[in-house]
């Protein structure tokens, strides 16, 4: 059996119950080591075989993997937050399935989460942004046209950027292309929840200033919009005019 573990936001407490009950009872053990907290590890037995896939290719997990399956071991893949985003867990999914190795999928905090977290922050506000974009910058990666930065930002909703750390100076022209403001509030990120966790707040016109500033490369999430602000309007679910299904408003 294979079980892919969301690993959390950042740090090593922010694991689900049931991802860290995975890793304490894993044989073998895969994780993304250029993103994970190796605290998480200390879940692990002391007889447990452990893989750091940041330095394998895809052949290689699954050579790993096939061979924990004929040994009758059961193997934790664990993904940086949560594996659903930016994980490249599709490719390995549909392996498996040729392969009719069994698998299943815990979740994890995103990241994203954990950011909002340490921002004190709610991506939808009334009256401000009722939807969050999660995307990237174009890089070695590429992203499709409809979905390009200048295109999204028309929208100047809540944008949660990853993945993008260093093309910030492509990024900030592409935000301020398609529409948001220069003052839009943004933030930086540097490791959501870790213990070296650092924020640095800034202005959609001066992300990249704050990030070669600051000499930022990568495992660093980029938040904009005006939820970041300070204007917004109250949310009608707790106004005491408004009636629910469980209460009678005042009015």
């Amino acid at each position: 059996m294979v079980h892919f573990v969301g690993a959390g936001s950042g740090a090593a407490d922010l694991i689900t119950v049931r991802g860290e009950r995975l890793l304490e009872e894993a044989d073998v053990v895969i994780y993304a080591g250029s993103l994970i907290n190796p605290e998480l590890l200390k879940y692990t037995r002391k007889d447990c075989d452990i893989y750091n896939s940041a330095e394998m290719t895809l052949e290689e997990v699954l050579s790993v993997i096939q061979k924990s399956e004929s040994e009758g071991k059961t193997t934790v893949r664990l993904h940086t937050g949560d594996s659903s985003i930016y994980g490249a867990v599709r490719e390995q999914f549909d392996e498996l399935d040729k392969l009719g190795i069994t698998y299943d999928v815990c979740p994890g905090v995103s990241s994203f989460c954990g950011a909002a977290a340490s921002l004190k922050a709610e991506y939808t506000l009334p009256n401000v942004s009722q939807t969050v974009i999660i995307t990237r910058e174009a890089g070695r990666t590429v992203v499709p046209d409809r979905e390009s930065i200048q295109s999204l930002a028309a929208h100047q909703s809540t944008m949660i950027l990853f993945l993008s750390t260093s093309l910030t100076e492509k990024l900030q022209k592409d935000l301020l292309s398609g529409g948001y403001p220069a003052e839009t509030p943004a933030a930086i990120v540097y490791k959501a929840t870790w213990p070296e966790e650092k924020i640095f707040r800034c202005t959609v016109g001066t992300i990249h200033q704050t990030v070669t500033a600051n000499n930022l490369r990568k495992t660093a999430l980029i938040i904009v919009g005006n939820c970041l602000g300070d204007s917004y309007l109250r949310s009608m679910l707790y106004h005491p005019d408004f009636s629910t299904e469980f209460r009678e408003g005042n009015q």
